[in-house]
């Protein structure tokens, strides 16, 4: 009699499996993880002999045992991440020029190069012949550089969305760039195109960029609210976007889109500064605030001409007939510009790189030159050393300061040169502070600061509110405003009266949950909330939702906001049913 064999034990949930099929080729089986229904997510592979097929199984159980598997799901090639990844995921949260560069490096470069991989299979050598190849051909090394940028976010997303487990982007070698030194232009080069810049439309434009450093963008959207003369004060707010254009003749013209006779515009002028540093004020040199008074009567004066087909926006430089000038149009301005003057051809952009030198060489504090120039306080070090340049002139000052300490040929200069630790200017000379909240201003003499600090008290009296006494070199190089000019009369005040509505797509009012008007008493400075104008009023398509339209009011005069608000919720309502016809699009 046979003894019975034992049952084979069964083996436990989720383990493993390896089996000959009837096909003739071993198999594997092995549990990763739980799917979105909550099934589990068995994945199964197939190879010729077990030992191979044994090997696989080991590795996705590493994987998985790791948290390294790839989610389960659509197979990508690259070409289809990186078309959905930039139309669906990135346009929804850049702004439109980083959009406009994602596009090129996708559309032009990496797909054409790449799109063929398995996104899973691609692998950093893979992507380091791609860099070489874009080279050979002809493109730049800042070109192939933008390519590898955009790649490594687009791949970084499929990373964090579990496409892929690792990012070979990040792994490959990226393509080398080596940045050219700019040279600046001399003070003296600088005058020449000033005084050339004088016979020019939009004179002041040339000043600004020369002597203050603004980028093109931020000029190009400078409105005149923006400019307080009584001040001396220009503030940075916003930037000029490039147009996009689609035709308005049904492309029937045969023309690319910007050079139809009928073209629309489809994006928005300008946007707000990005960050807290880009919003900055920046005290204005008094000869250019006369530039800027000069250039405001001439405007008047077109506009007069100009009559019906003025469209009015409040740019401080516009085109002839009003509108904001076109980038473009203002880069073969400067182009000729520098011709007229006889001074060597640069970039528009290095007239920032100038003014940042100038400031350099004025040995301006380097809290000052990041507020002057919009720099955050984390990266303002390494964009110091981008911006400014050791010209020869500094340079030769650094050598005689040196000369004078080591053989005493400069000794004047050394002892009329302060301390390092030592106020610059007498310690009399004090700047009175009224600290409002978290605002803090400056102010000449102490009356002023009492008078406003015992005002804003009455209409706040649950906040701060008192008067320090700053020296004059603390203000300027450690106080948060310094590039604030110091006031020397007591700031305008007055009663603002709000409204604001918002619309949802179809022209209904949409729930805020605040009243729609309401007012509150502002100062000049309080620039949120201040105005001295009876009414003003605009609609705009809120950032990030796609959809909804906001309404805002705010002026002096009551009567005049409530007439204004009904005005601009009939624009809001028609814009929110009609996006199309004020070139909204679903990139806001």
């Amino acid at each position: 009699m046979t003894r019975a064999s034992a049952p084979k034990s069964r083996q436990p949930n989720g383990s493993s499996s390896i089996y000959l099929g009837k096909d003739g080729r071993w198999h594997g089986r092995v549990t990763v993880g739980v799917k979105d229904d909550g099934t589990p997510d068995r994945r199964h592979v197939s190879r010729k002999t077990r030992p191979e097929v044994t090997k696989v199984v080991r590795e996705l159980e590493r994987q998985r045992d790791t948290g390294a598997v790839r989610k389960a799901g659509q197979w990508w090639t690259v070409k289809t991440w990186l078309t959905h990844w930039v139309e669906n995921i990135a346009a929804a949260h850049v702004s439109e020029n980083t959009i406009d560069g994602y596009r090129v490096a996708v559309y032009h470069h990496l797909i054409p190069g790449l799109g063929a991989h398995r996104l899973e299979k691609l692998h950093p050598e893979h992507l380091e012949r791609f860099y070489k190849k874009m080279q050979d051909r002809g493109s730049s090394a800042g070109t192939a550089q933008q390519a590898y940028r955009t790649l490594r976010t687009a791949l970084n997303e499929a990373v964090r969305r579990q496409h892929l487990t690792t990012n070979p982007s990040s792994i490959a070698k990226a393509p080398k760039i080596e940045e050219e030194e700019v040279e600046p232009y001399t003070v003296e080069e600088v005058q020449h195109l000033l005084a050339e810049a004088a016979k020019y439309r939009n004179t002041a434009r040339w000043v600004i960029a020369l002597a203050l450093g603004l980028r093109q963008g931020e000029v190009l959207g400078m409105q005149w609210d923006d400019v307080d003369f009584d001040l001396g004060v220009i503030r940075v707010r916003r930037g000029r976007l490039r147009p996009r254009y689609k035709h308005g003749c049904g492309d029937r013209c045969g023309r690319k889109p910007g050079f139809c006779p009928q073209k629309v515009n489809t994006r928005r002028e300008t946007k707000n500064a990005k960050s807290r540093a880009g919003q900055r004020p920046i005290g204005a040199p008094d000869e250019l605030l006369q530039l800027l008074r000069q250039h405001r009567q001439v405007q008047a004066r077109e506009r007069t001409q100009g009559r019906d087909l003025w469209t009015e926006k409040g740019y401080v430089f516009t085109s002839p007939t009003g509108e904001p000038l076109n980038p473009n149009t203002d880069y073969h301005k400067w182009k000729d510009l520098l011709k007229a003057a006889g001074v060597r051809d640069a970039r528009l952009h290095d007239a920032r790189h100038t003014a940042a030198t100038v400031l350099l060489i004025l040995g301006v504090s380097d809290a000052v030159v990041d507020a002057i120039m919009g720099w955050e306080p984390g990266k303002s070090a390494r964009m110091r050393r981008r911006y400014q340049h050791l010209t020869s002139r500094v340079l030769k000052d650094t050598a005689a300061k040196v000369g004078g300490l080591l053989w005493g040929t400069d000794q004047a200069a050394e002892s009329a040169a302060p301390d390092a630790g030592q106020s610059p200017v007498p310690t009399e000379l004090e700047v009175h502070i009224a600290r409002l909240g978290e605002r803090r201003v400056p102010f000449l003499h102490r009356e002023h600061a009492d008078e406003v600090v015992a005002r804003w008290s009455e209409d706040w009296p649950d906040h701060t509110a008192e008067v320090e006494a700053w020296d004059r070199w603390r203000w300027d190089h450690q106080g948060p405003g310094g590039a604030d000019a110091i006031r020397d009369r007591v700031p305008e005040r007055t009663v603002v009266f709000h409204a604001r509505a918002l619309l949802l797509p179809g022209g209904e009012h949409a729930a805020i949950g605040v009243p729609e008007q309401w007012s509150v008493p502002a100062w000049d400075f309080e620039t949120d909330c201040y105005t001295d104008r009876a009414s003003a009023w605009r609609t705009a398509r809120r950032p990030g939702t796609g959809q909804e339209v906001e309404a805002q009011v705010r002026g002096t005069d009551k009567a005049a906001v409530a007439a204004a608000f009904a005005e601009a919720c009939a624009q809001a309502v028609d814009r929110a049913q009609n996006p199309g016809k004020y070139g909204d699009s679903n990139e806001w």
